[in-house]
């Protein structure tokens, strides 16, 4: 069973959240929190796989629960329920480490299944909201945040790798990438896991923002530097 946890303040959106997903066979809700301090308090005691965290809270918002928890249970992980409007809210959690992020109102299965991708070690951003994830990971790249990964870890990449990392920084999911380069969703998951070894990165948004910053994710082939 997936252990997830909630956290948003309102109490409408927790109530239908937790009924969704209790309904699911795999899933099960152990603990709502109204306010970014419950949500961490939870997090010790019930030690969820995966939080679903409502971007503005009281008390503790969403950013910095994310940073608490990531930095003490970095195994949990972390799914941001925003607005459009919400993008500096955002563009902090994903460089705090939570695995990305879905708009309020999502469908019950793009949620139940980005809950599922994450357990697996993947990422998730919602579709409709691909081009404003782009547009943080370039703020990203081009300000303080810098990714670095020395040039003897890249000469063990392969062309295939190459290409995924092209995709990862265009902003594509492991779906869109399986079906671009004909692989299997299952492949590319490992593809992704080589990778992030190789480069000794900590998960794909900062495999994104390395991709952004050195130019792969523009060039026609995102092959060797």
């Amino acid at each position: 069973m997936i252990k997830v946890l909630l956290a948003d303040d309102q109490e409408l959106i927790r109530e239908s959240l937790g009924f969704v997903l209790g309904a699911q066979g795999d899933i099960t809700v152990v603990g709502m929190a109204k306010n970014g301090r419950e949500a961490i308090e939870l997090v010790r005691s019930e030690k969820p796989d995966v939080v679903l965290m409502d971007i503005r809270m009281p008390e503790v918002d969403g950013v910095e629960c994310t940073r608490l928890i990531k930095s003490a249970h970095p195994n949990i992980k972390v799914i941001v329920l925003t607005t459009f409007d919400d993008d500096e809210y955002v563009f902090n959690a994903l460089r705090f480490g939570a695995s990305g992020y879905l708009l309020k109102g999502v469908s019950v299965a793009d949620l139940t299944n980005a809950v599922r991708e994450v357990v697996r070690g993947g990422s998730i951003i919602a579709p409709d909201v691909a081009s404003k994830a782009l547009e943080m990971f370039a703020r990203m790249a081009k300000g303080n945040l810098t990714i670095g990964v020395e040039e003897k870890q890249t000469e063990e990449l392969q062309d295939n790798e190459w290409r995924i990392i092209r995709e990862v920084g265009a902003g594509l999911s492991n779906k869109e990438i399986a079906a671009a380069l004909c692989l299997s969703e299952g492949t590319v998951r490992n593809y992704l896991s080589s990778i992030l070894s190789k480069l000794d990165l900590r998960d794909r948004t900062q495999l994104a923002i390395w991709a952004v910053q050195t130019g792969v994710a523009g060039r026609p082939f995102g092959g060797p530097l």
